[in-house]
């Protein structure tokens, strides 16, 4: 079996690494396993895309959005998917943040006597819709 030289190793046992952490499977490094993850290297992809899109496919499996079959490593480096999902994490599906509004400066209509006498015959007409509510005559 030709070893692939240490500077593509590294890489390609960091991101197995990472994402066996990621998503809590323990699978062997074998040939083929290699090759995905070459092959993810060399579309271009890095470990800050590889956690990205681990992260959020984890996010809508919890949401019942996403199955988690789209964690299995042949799954998810399925190169051509793996963008997909990546260019969806970093969409911003919320709505933007609402611009704060001026304050309503509430003018009073009438000044302090008219409205002290309004409140007397708002209290006055209370006590005569509680005296005729007691005697039933409603």
């Amino acid at each position: 079996m030709n070893e692939a030289p240490s500077s593509v190793t590294a890489p390609i046992e960091q991101l197995h690494q990472t994402y066996g952490r990621l998503t809590g499977q323990n699978l062997s490094l074998r040939f083929d396993r290699e090759r995905l993850w070459f092959e993810f290297l060399r579309a271009g992809f890095t470990l800050a895309d590889l956690i990205q899109v681990v992260r959020y496919l984890q996010r809508e499996i919890r949401h019942t959005r996403r199955n988690v079959g789209a964690l299995k490593l042949s799954n998810l480096l399925q190169l051509d998917r793996f963008e997909e999902d990546l260019n969806i994490s970093r969409v911003r599906l919320t709505a933007p943040a609402p611009t704060p509004q001026k304050p309503v400066v509430v003018v009073p209509t009438c000044s302090p006597a008219e409205q002290a006498l309004g409140r007397q015959r708002a209290l006055e007409q209370l006590r005569e819709l509680r005296e005729k509510l007691r005697q039933g005559s409603l």
